[in-house]
């Protein structure tokens, strides 16, 4: 069997281009197919698509470039045939299936699903279906992003570098939700807008654990420490006032219109890791929040204590955007990493520190 958390090798070659496909093209896959045909450092070979409106189209026309020769499709028999380096995966949701393919016919996979951030907290069927694959194409599979990925791992291990030991480490998370989805998914998808005092989602509480969960595992293994348990809570405020959403949804007063989601992970009966989704629709609201802060904040507790906000200075317009980016560049930079790393599930502790190659990034 290959391991599950395998040693990686050396940064990858200065020099060195890798053939990839993009698949998918929705919001994240867009933002990393510009990434990519702008790079040097890779060949983009093919791409995937899941609508047949896009079948066909070019790819640079697709992330909004000038076109590059290549025609999406949606057949994934043509995209193996490539025998592309690696396969930058951002779908909307998973698709063990298709994954397991380009993992046995030997193409590594770099993608912002949460499915895959970490073997020992990963679903065990989904687990051993992965490896196996792996192991017959003799291939690695790195999932990352933004968040989780980032922020719940990359972001605290260079935070605790500079302690030898801790309390507790809290992250919050702060999100204007409208800004970056369109008004469908912040009510029927998100929850909010809805009659107060109803119970948290718990299919919501579920995809959020399942992700962080994972990346809590890695943080732990990282630090060299065990935990005792993960627990997953939520917690709901109302609005003050109406108002309307930008797609021109009414929130109404005295609806749902901010949500917390804590994600703690226990060690010796004390919170150790502290995740804290913090997502609102306005800051008009009727819990004593401080949700002002677009970004991170980061709290370390014990002998060498730590805080810091970390902002994201960009303009309403070019929220959704930006954040598109952010979750898309972070996998793209894993990209070469995991074509070097052994075969394997590889976590942000078993490669070396992600960095980009920017001397091969075209200017625009």
């Amino acid at each position: 069997m290959v391991a599950s958390s395998p040693a990686a090798l050396p940064t990858p070659p200065a020099d060195k281009v890798y053939r990839v496909v993009q698949w998918a093209t929705g919001r994240i896959g867009t933002a990393s197919l510009r990434g990519l045909v702008r790079s040097s450092q890779f060949e983009v070979v093919g791409v995937y698509v899941h609508s047949t409106e896009k079948e066909g189209r070019d790819a640079g026309e697709i992330c909004g470039l000038d076109p590059i020769g290549i025609a999406a499709t949606c057949d994934i028999e043509r995209i193996i045939a490539l025998k592309p380096d690696c396969v930058i995966a951002t779908p909307e949701g998973p698709n063990v299936d298709d994954m397991c393919r380009f993992l046995s016919a030997g193409i590594n996979v770099a993608t912002s699903r949460v499915d895959f951030l970490e073997p020992q907290a990963m679903d065990r069927e989904v687990r051993a279906r992965i490896e196996e694959a792996c192991e017959e194409g003799s291939a690695s599979i790195h999932a990352s992003g933004c968040s989780p990925g980032f922020s719940s791992e990359a972001m605290p291990l260079v935070f605790t570098s500079m302690s030898r030991s801790m309390d507790c480490l809290t992250i919050d998370e702060f999100a204007d939700i409208p800004a970056s989805c369109p008004d469908v998914q912040v009510t029927e998808v998100m929850g909010f807008g809805r009659e107060p005092g109803a119970e948290f989602d718990p299919h919501l509480l579920a995809h959020i654990g399942h992700g962080f969960r994972q990346s809590m595992n890695v943080l732990a293994r990282g630090l060299g420490v065990e935990l005792d348990e993960t627990v997953v809570e939520g917690e709901m405020a109302n609005a003050r006032q109406r108002f309307l959403l930008p797609g021109g949804t009414p929130i109404e007063a005295g609806t749902v219109a901010a949500q917390r989601i804590t994600v703690t992970a226990m060690r010796d009966g004390k919170p150790f890791l502290r995740f804290r989704l913090n997502w609102h629709t306005t800051l008009d609201i009727d819990a004593d929040w401080d949700m002002s802060l677009t970004g991170w904040r980061v709290l370390l507790e014990g002998e060498t204590p730590i805080e810091a906000d970390i902002r994201f200075p960009v303009s309403p317009e070019r929220w959704s955007p930006a954040m598109a980016e952010i979750t898309a560049n972070r996998v793209i930079n894993a990209a070469p990493f995991v074509c070097e790393a052994r075969a394997g599930i590889c976590t942000t502790i078993d490669l070396p520190t992600i960095v980009p190659d920017m001397g091969r990034v075209a200017p625009g």
